[in-house]
């Protein structure tokens, strides 16, 4: 009966310490989650926290011949949605005609890392486990996405130890503030979602927009410091409504963030060094010379002002009679 007892003890130790060994490292957990997200047929009822704010949100999601169906509608307030058929995006918004564009993401509250490049985002973030949880009713593992450089805010991930789908999400600053939460309410997997997804195929969305690629092929100003990993997109030239001014913009992200740089010919409604943060969203703008330089995303206050402040002009291109932005 004693051999028995300690063959038993010994076989439960071995299966305790396997399934320690057997969980997955963090990047490897993330690279399951993101492949959950795009393969699987499932449904997330969840809310965004903000810290003025809640509010609720529906998304769906399923593979329907091979390509991928999604609906986030909004649960308050005025009908909004955005419906997602493999390479196009359409967006439904009170006051605004519906439009279609060409792209693989919605740009939309969708909970964070669904569709994004879990190989590119490592190059620049660390992913850490930090353990268990419970969060909808479900056993969770919990992953921290922190930035390598300190320049940027970080992510705490819980994902669903059965399904691998991500359940809840924080974004954190650098002093451990909470600034949003995405946090799951209920779920379902199950290939009765792709049955009513796949009734998007047959909906009447706008045709694709021919969105105007960069018009501006070089700018007077140059950005002299950015974190590592953001990338450009391409620069930007209009003319504001309001105010009449010329601006120049372009947009920086590394995948997972993303901040624009805007130049312009200050005035007497110029903002003169004003730095603000609500939610995750900086905006920092002073003037410079003769131009005013103005930095939005989400990105930390610091970061914002250290880009703001690399900004620099080449005098001699300043001269253009479209009224480019120029400083002293």
């Amino acid at each position: 009966m004693k051999k028995i007892l300690i063959s038993a003890l010994t076989l439960l130790s071995l299966n305790v310490n396997s399934a320690f060994a057997e969980q997955p490292p963090a990047e490897a957990l993330l690279h399951q989650m993101n492949e959950a997200s795009q393969q699987l047929s499932y449904e997330l009822s969840y809310i965004l926290i903000k810290k003025n704010s809640i509010e609720p949100l529906l998304y769906r999601h399923a593979q329907n011949e091979s390509r991928q169906l999604a609906h986030l509608i909004y649960l308050s307030g005025p009908v909004r949605e955005v419906i997602r058929r493999g390479d196009e995006v359409s967006y439904i918004e009170p006051g605004v005609e519906p439009f279609t564009i060409e792209s693989g993401k919605m740009v939309a509250p969708t909970i964070p890392l669904l569709n994004t490049n879990i190989d590119t985002l490592s190059e620049h973030y660390d992913f850490i486990t930090v353990g268990r949880a419970r969060e909808a009713g479900t056993a969770c593992q919990v992953v921290r996405v922190v930035p390598k450089d300190g320049l940027r805010y970080s992510y705490v991930l819980w994902v669903d130890e059965k399904t691998n789908l991500p359940l809840r999400a924080d974004l954190v600053d650098r002093d451990g503030e909470v600034l949003e939460q995405y946090r799951t309410i209920s779920y379902s997997v199950n290939d009765q979602i792709e049955g009513v997804l796949s009734g998007l195929n047959d909906v009447q969305l706008p045709e694709v927009l021919s969105l105007p690629k960069g018009n501006v092929k070089e700018a007077v100003w140059n950005v002299g410091w950015i974190p590592t990993g953001f990338e450009p997109k391409e620069l930007n030239r209009y003319r504001m409504a309001v105010t009449d001014r010329m601006v120049e913009s372009q947009m920086y992200t590394d995948g997972l963030f993303s901040f624009s740089v805007y130049v312009s010919d200050s005035d007497d409604n110029s903002l003169k060094g004003q730095l603000v943060r609500q939610g995750r969203r900086t905006l920092h703008s002073f003037v410079k010379g003769s131009a005013e330089i103005s930095i939005v995303g989400d990105i930390p206050p610091a970061t914002a002002k250290r880009i703001a402040q690399s900004v620099s002009f080449d005098n001699s291109k300043l001269s253009d009679s479209d009224g480019k932005a120029a400083t002293q």
